[in-house]
């Protein structure tokens, strides 16, 4: 049970810089990003190519971050330049990357077992820790920022920002290219920790950054203190956690994909009834909500 455990903490340290990349589209510009199901994989394709031709697993990490953002770039260029709408031009965005990752290696599986990762030089639970911890810090920083608050504005309130003399379009476009190279940076950390990248790696991945999210939200949403990015990484390791119990209790993996779109439902459900429930309660006892 304690390996379980901890290898769900694992897995789910590597989902929280997935669910940071889709938290920057989903909750703060507002926008349905689905291209992330392609730069997931991505960026574990740019890994593997690297690593192979004898770059230096840390290095090849950061270009996956770096080549990912341009999945973002793309999506941005389509629904901004092109007017398609944000949902269409990540669908869009995410069947070209098809081509592109199967492009990148020349096949759909690479293996990794006989190549360097960052995880060869100590503890993987630690090594995890450390990342997500600084790109955490980096992140908060980069939100307190003005260009970081301008792209949250952007996605509070588009008119505000333009009125104030910014291009909104600048904004959305930032948000993007640095959301999807976190999710290609993730994707690059997951192919190092399994062994191998394959190009079914993205499939419903954007549910489980949705998932994560949402948990986060909902574990978090009594306390103001707690950081939008802390929820998102403890949502993530908490998801995870959950998914290896309910593995660990005898499920099918085959199943695993429709247990995690109900955790999502579970925790929606949740998070949309039970205000209404507490606020009759409430209204019944007779107190008055500030």
């Amino acid at each position: 049970m304690n390996s379980l455990i901890i290898t769900s903490i694992e897995q789910g340290l590597i989902f929280a810089l997935l669910a940071l990349g889709v938290f920057l589209t989903y909750k703060i510009l507002d926008i349905a990003d689905l291209s992330v199901e392609g730069t997931f994989p991505f960026g574990a394709f740019v890994f593997a190519k690297f690593v192979s031709s004898g770059v230096n697993p840390i290095i090849s990490s950061l270009l996956a971050f770096s080549l990912g953002t341009l999945a973002g770039l793309l999506t941005a260029t389509l629904f901004i330049k092109l007017k398609i709408r944000p949902i269409l031009a990540g669908i869009l965005t995410m069947t070209i990357f098809y081509s592109v990752n199967l492009r990148t290696n020349g096949k759909s599986n690479v293996a990794l077992f006989e190549f360097d990762s960052i995880f060869d030089t100590g503890s993987k639970l630690l090594i995890l820790i450390m990342i997500v911890l600084v790109l955490k810090i980096l992140l908060d920083l980069f939100l307190k920022t003005e260009t970081g608050y301008l792209l949250i504005a952007t996605g509070d309130n588009e008119s505000l920002v333009k009125s104030l003399g910014q291009n909104s379009n600048k904004y959305k476009v930032i948000g993007l290219m640095l959301a999807n190279g976190l999710v290609a940076l993730s994707g690059a950390l997951m192919a190092q920790y399994q062994g191998f990248a394959d190009m079914t790696m993205g499939n419903g991945i954007i549910v489980i950054a949705l998932a994560s999210i949402i948990i986060g939200d909902t574990f978090g949403k009594n306390s103001r203190k707690i950081k939008n990015t802390t929820r998102a990484i403890a949502g993530a390791v908490i998801y995870k956690i959950i998914g290896g119990i309910a593995i660990d209790l005898g499920l099918n993996p085959h199943d695993l994909k429709a247990v995690n779109a109900i955790i999502v439902i579970i925790f929606i459900a949740y998070n949309n009834i039970s205000p209404k429930i507490f606020g009759q309660k409430k209204k019944k006892g007779g107190e008055i909500n500030a």
